[in-house]
């Protein structure tokens, strides 16, 4: 179409369907409502921004003087935010059920605020990224090109978590979900399948805050918040629990529905709400599951 503001709202919307389909992983697979995702989508966010600011300062971090590189920043922040999920799902799948909630919800809020009182890093201002990452050597100012890098790390995304959900781990998942005394009767240690698919999620999530401070050139704390788990909850019943593409279409059509409605009236938050509820009494397997079948 030749128009970059939508290729800038549709790169919006693959980055939050990644995020979305991480945590589909978790709650439409394995049962675990979380209000804490966005926590590895921000922490996932800040460790690009943190490195992006050193090595643009030439202030070193641990000796190291940092890096642009995506392939190179884009793993660490992956492998900090799976730490992070692997510490915090030890403590948080000692509960269930709503108290699984709750204690997610105070993890996320305790780094929103930890976030906030780094003056250092623009505290509640955020963080601005002066220039995006390269990847492969290849600058990603150009929107179509940081577009088609969301693109296919959503595709590879998408394979791997259909492999992952279709083999043993992935029953073993939706088992625990639906009777995990029994599951573990069968010897299915069910703790450590929940914990690894946390890890996962978590990992994924922290790719998507990667990408999307790339997009936007800031990390901001917003990102931290349990609105934004909030929505990201949304997209996954939107789309439809345990569809992976379900996931992905209820970021692309909530990411449009905002742009529309704001554009329409400044209540357009009253709108979305509206069509939520409406979606979640009538339709209530989600929109693409309902239309598409399980995918």
């Amino acid at each position: 179409m030749g128009q970059a503001y939508w290729i800038n709202i549709l790169t919006r919307a693959l980055i939050l369907g990644l995020v979305a389909m991480s945590l589909n992983l978790i709650m439409g697979y394995g049962g675990m409502v979380s209000l804490g995702h966005a926590a590895y989508f921000g922490v996932g966010g800040y460790c690009v921004a943190l490195i992006a600011f050193h090595t643009a300062q030439a202030i070193p971090i641990l000796g190291w003087t940092g890096s642009n590189e995506a392939l190179v920043v884009w793993p660490i922040a992956m492998l900090f935010t799976g730490l992070l999920a692997f510490l915090l799902g030890i403590l948080c799948l000692r509960t269930q059920g709503v108290y699984f909630i709750m204690i997610t919800l105070a993890f996320c809020q305790m780094l929103f605020f930890i976030v906030i009182s780094l003056k250092y890093y623009g505290g509640d201002d955020g963080l601005i990224m002066n220039q995006r990452n390269l990847f492969a050597g290849r600058p990603l100012n150009d929107p179509a090109t940081l577009y088609y890098v969301c693109f296919v790390i959503l595709l590879a995304a998408f394979a791997v978590l259909s492999k992952l959900t279709a083999s043993s781990f992935g029953r073993a998942l939706q088992a625990s979900k639906i009777n995990p005394r029994r599951t573990l009767s069968l010897g299915i240690p069910v703790k450590q399948v929940q914990l690894t698919a946390f890890v996962i999620a978590g990992v994924l999530a922290g790719l998507g805050g990667a990408l999307w401070v790339n997009q936007m050139r800031i990390a901001s704390p917003d990102m931290l918040s349990w609105v934004r788990s909030g929505e990201f909850i949304m997209m996954v019943i939107l789309g439809g629990l345990g569809s992976h593409l379900g996931a992905i279409a209820g970021a692309i059509v909530l990411v449009i529905l905002e742009t529309w409605l704001a554009g329409m009236t400044e209540h357009w938050m009253l709108l979305l709400g509206a069509i939520l509820v409406l979606t979640v009494l009538f339709i209530k397997k989600g929109l693409f599951v309902r239309l598409a079948g399980r995918v």
